[in-house]
């Protein structure tokens, strides 16, 4: 069965560079056991020469594939660039941190966030499943780590809470270098800007607090089961006549 190409060579035939352009899902397809697929991808990349430019508009996928493309490109001879004109989003934010540079686009996103996957079996299985995925987010993190300079306990953090950068966060952070289409005085007069981030984790956690705090204006309070000493104020004046007659 042949597999669908989610990539895209183009040469440009002024400067003789080579562009990419890695468009959509990431191998819908797993690469995993696969060896035809990352061998046609790796015979694409290496059959030319010089400077490659990456363009990046993805959510993600296989991040199997994602490693393999991250690893060939940093192993590539040339000058490795990726422009991240759409989105980078999960494994395609791993392949992202190839590049040297990362430009990113004023309007796109960047996020990261733990890898998933789907098992069945029995609690054994189901354990050896979350080691995987422990080891997954390692490989991740090295790859992260190694690109921003960004501690581990912080990176984690952030892919814990599938956390969401805009361009100016992205570059605050150091997963990009540089904002595509901006001069040397509009990056300047962007430092001046705070970046944007988006935490999955942050915004369910206020929405529980919000819902929280609404349900305690509606919940009357419960009386105490204490006994009724009120007199009355006949009473009353019947005791004051005694007193003072």
């Amino acid at each position: 069965m042949k597999k669908r190409k989610f990539w895209n060579w183009v040469r440009d035939s002024d400067t003789g560079e080579r562009t990419l352009v890695l468009n959509g899902t990431i191998a819908e397809d797993s690469w995993f056991g696969d060896e035809v697929t990352p061998a046609i991808f790796r015979d694409e990349l290496t059959k030319g020469e010089g400077d490659i430019i990456v363009w990046i508009n993805s959510l993600g996928g296989d991040v199997y594939a994602a490693a393999q493309i991250y690893n060939m490109l940093m192993d590539y001879k040339g000058k490795v660039t990726v422009r991240i004109d759409g989105i980078a989003a999960s494994a395609a934010s791993m392949v992202a941190m190839a590049g040297e540079p990362v430009e990113m686009s004023p309007v796109g996103m960047f996020m990261i966030h733990n890898p998933a996957t789907v098992a069945i079996g029995d609690k054994k299985e189901m354990q050896a499943a979350i080691e995987m995925l422990g080891e997954v987010k390692e490989g991740i993190i090295n790859a992260y780590e190694l690109k921003t300079g960004l501690s581990h306990d912080v990176l984690s953090d952030y892919m814990d809470a599938e956390t969401w950068f805009n361009a100016k966060k992205a570059l605050e952070l150091g997963f990009v270098d540089k904002i595509l289409f901006a001069n040397d005085e509009e990056e300047k007069a962007m430092e001046a800007v705070e970046g944007m981030v988006f935490s999955q984790r942050a915004v369910t956690n206020s929405l529980l607090d919000k819902i929280k705090a609404q349900s305690k204006r509606y919940v009357q309070p419960v009386k105490p089961d204490v006994p009724d000493n009120r007199v009355s104020a006949d009473a009353l004046m019947s005791r004051l006549n005694l007193i003072v007659h």
